[in-house]
């Protein structure tokens, strides 16, 4: 770990350790809970998040879709709280990510899925919280306490609840072994994630971006623009690759930053092509990705570790912009562990 300490960069560097701990802690939970879901068949899944759990809702609405085929909408939280028009649930399964568990908007959702009678689980880092105590099945990320205000373990340890209960919702064993090598594949990645420090300099002047994913990794583009925005006030935009072309591409001129997450698998082909298209206008690219192709078209190249299935590729591809983040708050002289008018836990309704 690099001398210049924070409880953010203390928490990323723990991640290895929480994904090896959530996995062996709370296997049989999610087995059980895996095991209800089939019973009850639900025919869609209705989740509620705020933020960085949003992003996770990302991913699972494509990685429960692909490997289980559950359709997977995000909530609108308001229309329980505000609204009180709650949609139709009950077959449903309704499933609140917060990694407090006390966002009464969150909560709200969980305890009106119940009340209709949908199968509903919480998916949180605080047993016993309001969020656990409203659903009747609880998974635990056992990512001990996070101080840092911007989520860096929770979030991976979503995610890996997530692919966990993806995997065991199909009785796939060989998915459950590929997740096991996740934390490893992490740690690798952070033995050289100091040398993004360097990297990030040159981009110390930076006031807007984009961040550009596709496919699983659309969650990955939305979580480190909100890394970006948080730690460092950059107005860094997600996009999926496909959404980009439509329209927001007209942004793009020379020496624009564009990041791209361009993982291994059947979006490499076309991430690769964004990023030569990007190049060839002269935009300032910034490539997170394994595939020497790729990466040879970067200004800034981000090496990903290699043999990372693609549905497990966002735990991992959201490090290197976790410590792209922190690295370029610290050159802008700012304090990672205080972004200016946010607070850990945020209670919205």
């Amino acid at each position: 770990m690099p001398e210049k300490d924070s409880n953010l960069r203390r928490e990323i560097w723990e991640q290895p350790a929480v994904l090896r701990r959530l996995l062996a802690a709370e296997g049989d939970a999610i087995e059980r809970a895996a095991a209800q879901i089939r019973a009850r068949a639900p025919r869609y899944a209705m989740i509620a998040a705020r933020g960085t759990s949003d992003n996770a809702v990302r991913y699972a609405k494509y990685l429960l879709g692909a490997a289980n085929g559950i359709p997977v909408a995000l909530a609108a939280p308001s229309l329980f709280t505000v609204y009180d028009r709650p949609p139709r649930l009950e077959r449903a399964l309704v499933i609140g990510i917060s990694q407090s568990g006390a966002s009464p908007d969150i909560v709200s959702v969980v305890e009106e899925g119940r009340r209709q009678g949908a199968l509903t689980l919480a998916i949180t880092n605080t047993p016993g919280s309001p969020l656990a105590e409203a659903a009747h099945l609880d998974l635990s990320l056992h990512a001990g306490e996070e101080r840092s205000v911007a989520a860096t373990k929770t979030y991976t340890a979503s995610l890996a609840v997530v692919a966990a209960l993806s995997a065991a919702l199909a009785e796939d064993q060989a998915r459950l072994a590929a997740l096991e090598a996740i934390p490893d594949a992490v740690d690798r990645l952070l033995e050289r994630a100091d040398t993004i420090r360097e990297d990030v300099e040159r981009y110390r002047y930076m006031e807007s971006c984009v961040v550009v994913g596709r496919g699983y990794n659309y969650a990955t583009a939305f979580e480190i623009a909100l890394k970006l925005k948080e730690l460092t006030y950059v107005l860094a935009d997600p996009y999926s690759a496909a959404d980009f072309q439509h329209g927001p591409v007209a942004l793009v001129e020379h020496g624009f930053p564009v990041m791209a997450i361009v993982p291994e698998g059947q979006m490499a082909a076309e991430m690769t092509d964004l990023v030569r298209q990007m190049r060839e206008r002269e935009t300032e690219t910034i490539v997170l990705s394994p595939l020497d192709d790729a990466l040879a078209l970067a200004h800034t190249p981000l090496r990903l570790p290699a043999g990372v299935p693609e549905w497990l590729s966002p735990i991992v591809a959201v490090v290197p912009g976790q410590v792209f983040a922190l690295g370029l708050a610290e050159a802008k002289g700012l304090d990672p562990d205080h972004p200016r008018g946010l607070q850990k836990v945020t209670r919205t309704r």
